[in-house]
């Protein structure tokens, strides 16, 4: 079987000051804070993948508007049988309606404001993606 680096999109879900961090439950990164999000699948468009992702991880409806920048993440070994380079797409979103009703895939979730995630241990880079994001979302 051959490897190829796997495409993920995740929102930065902003709702009335706080954004929406969730903890892994799963590999990779379990333990660690983090974005909702996950693969994108075959005939999808991104916005579509990360609107559905949100959905089935939080019960969230958002509105997406825009691209806060990307991580890779390149892992020692393969999860699940599954690919060990991923490219995310992060998006900048706003909370349209839903209370959060995470999945099997998420352990906690927490609304916090900018400064209070800088404590958290959290995925690579996710602080640099919440800053960009909250400049889209203030415009």
């Amino acid at each position: 079987m051959t490897l190829r680096p796997e495409l993920a999109v995740s929102a930065a879900i902003f709702r009335d000051g706080r954004v929406l961090v969730v903890r892994r439950a799963r590999e990779p990164a379990a333990g660690s804070w983090t974005l909702p999000g996950g693969r994108v699948e075959l005939g999808e468009t991104l916005v579509e993948a990360v609107v559905r992702e949100v959905a089935e991880e939080t019960a969230l409806t958002i509105r997406v508007k825009g691209l806060a920048g990307y991580r890779e993440v390149i892992l020692e070994s393969a999860i699940d049988g599954r690919g060990r380079h991923f490219v995310i797409l992060p998006f900048a979103a706003q909370w349209i309606s839903g209370e959060v009703k995470l999945n099997e895939e998420l352990g906690d979730f927490s609304w916090r404001t900018l400064s209070e995630i800088a404590d958290l241990p959290t995925t690579p880079g996710l602080l640099e993606i919440l800053s960009q994001a909250g400049r889209l979302i203030t415009g």
